[in-house]
């Protein structure tokens, strides 16, 4: 079944609107992500973050529900507003859904009231668990929306919101819903943040990705909602074909080297779409500039696509914004097969030309790129994750 996914609502590092986002992602625009002190001790790192006012949250809901990711959806989900509105006062609230993806939640809110339980031995009185709670997204939209139908936040390390679409898709098939919000969102955290250091995953400068100088990732920031039904309802709207996940469990962090389980995701996304590989007009790279996972990538990008097909990360323009990184993805992915682009331009590969000669080759987009004219445009988006977690998308421009 093909499902239909309006304009969505977006904040990242590379602005706020569909508008000001695709001005930026065209260009190849990497001025969001900026070195920023105060989150790791006694380093710069670049990191993308959205630099704009987000919007109070309401007073009328409870304070478990204010948290600056939640802030990230609000600032996404207002400017879709009244169209989700319109699709509640349609279906009527039990028959929308909300799912959405995050992998962090409010965490950094309640950091504060764990370094005063470790001084004073006593929780600050404002303290409230939900606040970083899994269920937290979906909740506060449910309540902000007002829905009553199923609302549940996926939380599956950087696919979660990949996974809220697939999911998403899935409750429209089985007729469980008329419409779901779905995307995701995650803020900069300082506890992730360290973990990756830890890790030694982070490039302090900007990442490049797939390049022989890569030398890790540079978290995001994002909030990203999609209102998706059966049938477009605006001029812009994009199909999402289908969807296929993997999980290979090889280890916690590190992902099957060989690439078995981002093939069998990707092969799985193009039998559930139905379309071949060779009709993929532009495949949207996970990417994240670490060694092991632009190796992997590559062999399974080389095998699934031997032909090639024009590609790109887009984690130098808006950094990796994990448990939100998928959905902003399929926001990109939207911005090249929307009405809007007439032209058919892909969005660059923000790099320095520096190939890895140990990998694959692949076929990076550059300003030049456009999708085949005379060919219905498609494009594939692939979201990997800790514990060999995959999932890939497929998408549709209109006819």
């Amino acid at each position: 079944m093909t499902a239909w996914l309006d304009t969505p609502g977006i904040v990242c590092a590379l602005g706020a609107g569909i508008e000001a986002v695709s001005r930026a992602a065209f260009a190849g625009d990497t001025a969001g992500m900026q070195a920023q002190t105060g989150w790791v001790d006694g380093r710069a790192l670049t990191l993308g973050s959205h630099r704009g006012a987000l919007p109070p949250l309401p007073d009328s809901l409870p304070l478990h529900h204010h948290s600056r990711n939640n802030q990230l959806l609000l600032a996404a989900a207002t400017q879709i507003e009244p169209r989700l509105r319109e699709a509640v006062a349609r279906y009527g609230p039990g028959r929308v859904a909300v799912i959405l993806g995050t992998s962090t939640s409010g965490v950094n809110d309640n950091a504060p009231a764990f370094r005063q339980l470790r001084e004073r031995d006593a929780w600050p009185d404002t303290y409230d668990y939900r606040r970083q709670a899994l269920s937290s997204p979906a909740a506060f939209f449910a309540a902000w929306l007002g829905t009553t139908g199923p609302a549940y936040t996926l939380s599956t390390a950087c696919t979660s919101s990949a996974r809220a679409l697939l999911s998403a898709h899935r409750l429209l098939r089985l007729g469980l819903c008329d419409a779901v919000v779905c995307g995701g969102a995650d803020t900069l955290c300082r506890l992730t943040i360290n973990g990756f250091a830890t890790l030694e995953a982070i490039d302090e400068a900007r990442c490049v990705p797939f390049s022989a100088n890569r030398r890790g990732i540079n978290i995001g920031e994002a909030g990203v909602v999609f209102l998706m039904e059966r049938a477009p309802a605006d001029a812009n709207a994009v199909a999402l074909l289908g969807g296929g996940a993997s999980s290979d469990a090889w280890h916690m962090s590190a992902p099957d080297p060989t690439g078995a389980g981002a093939r069998r995701a990707m092969l799985a996304a193009l039998r559930s779409s139905e379309v071949d590989a060779h009709a993929i007009g532009w495949l949207n790279l996970h990417g994240t500039g670490t060694t092991h996972n632009d190796a992997m990538e590559s062999h399974a990008t080389h095998s699934v696509f031997p032909q090639g097909v024009p590609c790109a990360s887009t984690k130098a323009l808006t950094g990796h914004a994990l448990g939100a990184a998928g959905a902003l993805e399929a926001a990109l992915c939207w911005i090249t097969l929307s009405a809007g682009n007439a032209s058919g331009r892909l969005l660059p590969h923000v790099w320095d030309g520096q190939a890895d000669p140990a990998l694959p080759p692949l076929q990076f987009s550059t300003p030049g790129h456009r999708y085949a004219q005379g060919q219905p445009r498609l494009a594939m988006s692939n979201s990997f994750a800790f514990g060999g977690n995959n999932a890939s998308l497929v998408f549709g421009g209109r006819p």
